[in-house]
């Protein structure tokens, strides 16, 4: 059997004691980077491999810490208001998840708000560095404009839930909206509908980067010129700044489009359609169907999707911990995105067409 190359022969290789070798494998600021450098790549060359057993017992010796203090985690958002993205419940499932998945690995979790009176990025990145805490989650961000958050990144391990902002480039995690909407038009068509719409505020299809749309053109695209609608992309009017999205449609705007396009399903989501949907004296499902895009109860009286967003949370935790161990901070050389699907749920506001049946 081959002997596992170890630590203590990669400092013997390049003539540095064995701490040395660990912080510059772990990626430490504390260690020059041309050490560093010069380290990985006598490990590389001898054949070292991580031990997985001594990492599993790491992982599992940071999350069983005994009465020691809990690091902190960083939860930033940058609302309206400090907790006005606690009225939205993919957003409290989002904190939820990531939260309980922190403690499960040993650390705490803490709100940060970006609107407090002077705060600035840069404030706050000296706040979180006197107070030790080297990890951060960026996530409930307001329709606004995509302003930078800007930090001295390479004080930090970070992630981002979402989209926004683009910069930094930072790896994030979010629902992967385009299948979703995809998926709610391909279970449409399976229960034997045709001319499907979509209703959604413009604000929402922004925060995605028009996934929301993209997805429902890219499913019309295959559909006959004939049933290809086009969706309802609204301007909502806000009746406060911290009042929860999306805003209702105006039911003259959808009465409008209603009669001129006469779908059969309606794609959107529950609060911000069906009331305006009564008020033009339409009922669901006798005189069109409806799916939510983000359904929030699976107790069958809506047909929708799930978007599990309590694991969008607990993804960001883990990726960000392995960051964390790892000793890897500032912006990534190159970004990824982890995408969290939904699932659907059938619902009484779909019913199957008689075509389907047939």
């Amino acid at each position: 059997m081959t002997r596992r190359i170890t630590q203590t022969d990669i400092a013997r290789a390049a003539g540095v004691h064995s701490t040395t070798v660990s912080l510059a494998l772990r990626n430490s600021p504390s260690i020059p980077a041309a050490t560093r450098e010069r380290i990985c790549a006598i490990a590389a060359q001898m054949g070292y491999a991580p031990d997985p057993v001594l990492g599993a017992l790491v992982a599992y010796r940071h999350g069983r810490r005994g009465g020691a203090p809990a690091e902190t985690i960083a939860y930033v958002t940058r609302w309206n208001s400090r907790w006005g993205w606690q009225a939205m419940p993919g957003h409290r499932e989002l904190h939820a998840g990531a939260a309980r998945r922190a403690a499960e690995l040993g650390y705490r979790l803490e709100h940060f708000w970006l609107g407090e009176p002077g705060m600035t990025g840069r404030r706050l990145g000296d706040i979180l560095a006197a107070r030790g805490i080297g990890g951060v989650v960026f996530a409930s961000r307001a329709a606004a404009p995509d302003r930078p958050v800007e930090l001295d990144w390479s004080r930090f391990s970070a992630v981002r839930i979402d989209r926004f902002p683009h910069e930094p480039s930072l790896h994030h995690v979010t629902n992967d909206q385009l299948r979703v909407i995809r998926l709610a038009v391909q279970r449409t068509l399976a229960a034997g509908h045709r001319r499907i719409g979509l209703v959604m505020p413009r604000a929402w299809d922004a925060l995605v980067d028009q996934a929301w749309s993209t997805g429902f053109l890219a499913e019309q695209a295959r559909l006959p010129a004939s049933a290809r609608l086009p969706a309802l992309i609204y301007v909502e009017t806000p009746t406060r700044p911290d009042a929860p999205e999306p805003h209702p449609i105006d039911p003259a705007a959808l009465d409008r489009w209603l009669r001129e396009h006469r779908p059969e399903v309606i794609l959107g989501h529950a609060p911000a359609v069906l009331e305006p949907l009564r008020a033009c004296g339409r009922e669901v499902p006798r005189d069109a169907g409806f799916v939510d895009l983000f359904l929030e109860s699976g107790d069958g009286r809506i047909a929708g999707i799930r978007h599990h967003c309590a694991r969008v949370g607990e993804v960001a935790i883990d990726l960000l911990v392995s960051q964390i161990r790892q000793n890897i901070r500032g912006i990534p050389a190159v970004p990824t995105a982890t995408l969290v699907e939904g699932t659907w749920v059938d619902g009484a506001t779909l019913p199957v067409a008689s075509a389907a049946v047939a």
